[in-house]
């Protein structure tokens, strides 16, 4: 069995926005399709939102309750899709309880939240409740990059924000989330970093040395307040990776960091629908085994969600 952990819907209202010039890849139609002619047996959908960074607070709010109703109505009318909710973790208390009545009462399978909206990333203090909320309800919360982050007057050629500007931005909100200490509050938080986290698993041995070289490494700054009693590598192995990537090596070096009991495959397919087939090929070129192949396809997913 497969189960894609990451693929992107957008409503019928969004789909009309004259960004698409009525092309929009993020349909429903375009997620069956994709599914079936890759062999991929069930999805997750879920939407990004990058068009939060551009609203309000009143105006995030209404996106997100409309988006969390769209894709709940996607997971009772098919009978192989799931849903994620979205939300803003920095949000109020509208928020949380939106949120909270997409998994209690829409069924909903956790969160999809952006690694950064401005000014804000995962890490910040008022989204504390949100984390604890998650835990309570046992749920996983999966980052995404938005379509920009930092960096922004540097990535607007070739293409960069996309390939560089966000795994980089996935990655920082990961970084800071471990060495703020949010498994030390919330031990038992299901957290899921999408695109093999952003390349974190290339950085964590320099988050090691500079957690462990304490005194020896004054010169690259202050490691206060320490919040954490073990090297980041120990927090990054109790997060969850997403498969998304178009290169072997990268995918393997992700699946040996955290192990496969920890490794969730997934396509990003829509909106690239024709990267469906691509994704599904990475996981048979990394040397798994049958069982763990088993573990990354299907069973670590239905674990998380409940499914």
């Amino acid at each position: 069995m497969i189960i894609d952990f990451h693929t992107h819907v957008h409503t019928p209202e969004q789909q009309a926005e004259p960004f698409w010039r009525g092309r929009c890849p993020m349909t429903i139609e375009n997620v069956l399709e994709a599914q079936k002619e890759a062999g991929v047996d069930a999805t997750l959908v879920s939407q990004a939102m990058h068009d939060l960074r551009r609203m309000d607070r009143d105006q995030q709010l209404d996106a997100v309750k409309k988006v969390n109703r769209y894709i709940a109505s996607l997971q009772d009318k098919y009978q192989t899709i799931y849903g994620m909710a979205s939300t803003v973790p920095s949000g109020d208390e509208a928020f949380l309880r939106e949120w909270e009545r997409a998994v209690k009462q829409d069924g909903l399978k956790g969160a999809w939240i952006l690694s950064s909206l401005p000014g804000h990333y995962p890490d910040d203090d008022d989204c504390l409740p949100f984390f604890q909320l998650a835990t309570e309800l046992d749920v996983p919360v999966v980052i995404h990059p938005p379509s920009v982050g930092f960096g922004e007057e540097r990535l607007k050629d070739y293409r960069l924000a996309s390939s560089v500007g966000r795994p980089m931005d996935n990655a920082l909100a990961i970084a800071r989330l471990i060495v703020r200490g949010i498994f030390e509050r919330f031990p038992t938080l299901k957290l899921v970093g999408t695109h093999l986290g952003g390349g974190i698993c290339e950085m964590i041995g320099r988050m090691d040395y500079a957690y462990n070289l304490q005194d020896e490494a004054f010169f690259l700054g202050s490691y206060e307040p320490m919040l954490i009693k073990h090297p980041p590598s120990h927090y990054l192995k109790m997060m969850y990776l997403e498969s998304t990537c178009y290169h072997p090596p990268a995918a393997r070096c992700a699946c040996e960091t955290v192990g496969p009991d920890h490794f969730i495959f997934g396509t990003d397919a829509p909106p690239l629908k024709v990267l469906k087939k691509q994704g599904v090929e990475v996981i048979k070129k990394i040397g798994l085994s049958p069982a763990d192949e088993s573990k990354v396809y299907s069973e670590n997913a239905q674990r998380l969600l409940k499914i």
